[in-house]
């Protein structure tokens, strides 16, 4: 089958830098691309040509509306489209509209991306389960942001294990302060992405924004706070029912964790996977999985992800790869006959 799609603008954002959009469809619908002046032929079976025709046609409009691509939004906005047949562009796009998040224009840049914005705005407590780049911290410190700018709440609240779950700072030269520091620098690094230095000083300062480790938050009740639990699945079974019973009046959690980057001594169960199977039914609960799709990072960094997720399935690995909801991460227990 051929089909031939007229694209007279947004041809340079289209093929993208050494032409890796026209090569990702390509490669993912299985057709053939040629461009012959301003119009796009495709060829291949019925299928792939009919889907990326409406991509096209799609795109085509979304350029028309002046709607304008960045290199990497339209490539992130393209591996969704292209594997997830329910999507359109056109939707994606539209659903995806920019926010402003302090300093910063963000716009979820995958459906996965957009549901957790969503579900952050609707419930109370939200776990972000999945692999690295993929958006989980900085979307939830985005929406932190938001929320105190919007005094919706009165401080964030940015935690999470200080070291693979032990928190053994004693060795480490310096105040106590600057042990932690260099285990929390992710979360500075997305607060600074989003809010002047000089505002971030501040706020840090007032105690309007925190951030601490895990083990600090024992004992305490955070009301009117946007609390981020990060790295969650290095935290004990313990600590993770201490943090979630942390929440106080008018405060939201997000609770977020990468379950192929467990640290925990061979043995321990990470505190974020009994959570997922004992809140699984809680209501008011929301449980967002990520996977390699939905990473925004250098488009490498996705291929990673899927080799290692091959290459721990095929050697039938220890860990835990990938988090469903409702199965237990433990082996059975084998039942032995009484005497």
């Amino acid at each position: 089958m051929k089909a031939t799609v007229e694209i007279s603008r947004g041809i340079e954002s289209l093929f993208g830098t050494r032409d890796e959009n026209i090569r990702l469809l390509e490669e993912n619908l299985g057709i053939v691309t040629r461009l012959h002046d301003s119009c796009m032929e495709i060829e291949g079976e019925d299928a792939g040509v009919a889907r990326a025709e409406s991509i096209l046609a799609d795109y085509v409009a979304l350029v028309a509306e002046g709607h304008t691509f960045s290199n990497g939004d339209l490539n992130s906005y393209l591996r969704v489209v292209t594997q997830d047949p329910e999507v359109t562009l056109r939707r994606l796009v539209i659903s995806g509209k920019q926010r402003s998040f302090g300093k910063k224009l963000l716009a979820p840049k995958t459906v996965n991306q957009r549901r957790y914005v969503e579900a952050i705005e609707r419930n109370d407590l939200v776990f972000g389960i999945g692999p690295a780049g993929t958006g989980k911290t900085y979307l939830a410190v985005a929406m932190g942001v938001a929320a105190l700018m919007g005094k919706k709440v009165s401080r964030i609240i940015l935690t999470r294990p200080a070291v693979e779950a032990g928190e053994r700072l004693g060795f480490l030269p310096g105040t106590l302060q600057e042990k932690v520091d260099p285990y929390l620098r992710p979360l500075y690094d997305a607060l600074f992405d989003m809010l002047e230095s000089e505002k971030v000083e501040r706020l840090l300062e007032r105690g309007t924004i925190e951030i601490a480790p895990i083990a600090f938050m024992r004992g305490r009740t955070l009301n009117d706070s946007f609390v981020i639990a990060d790295e969650a699945q290095n935290a004990t079974c313990e600590q993770m029912k201490m943090i979630l019973t942390r929440q106080g009046f008018n405060s939201k959690m997000v609770v977020t964790g990468d379950v192929t980057q467990i640290d925990l001594p061979l043995g321990k169960r990470s505190g974020l996977l009994e959570a997922a199977d004992v809140l699984k039914d809680v209501e008011g609960i929301s449980f967002v999985q990520f996977d390699e799709r939905d990473v925004v990072r250098h488009a490498l960094v996705q291929r990673i992800v899927k080799a290692y997720e091959k290459y721990q399935d095929a050697n039938g690995a220890g860990r835990q790869l990938s988090l469903r909801l409702g199965e237990s991460a433990e082996p059975p227990r084998e039942e032995t006959e009484e005497a």
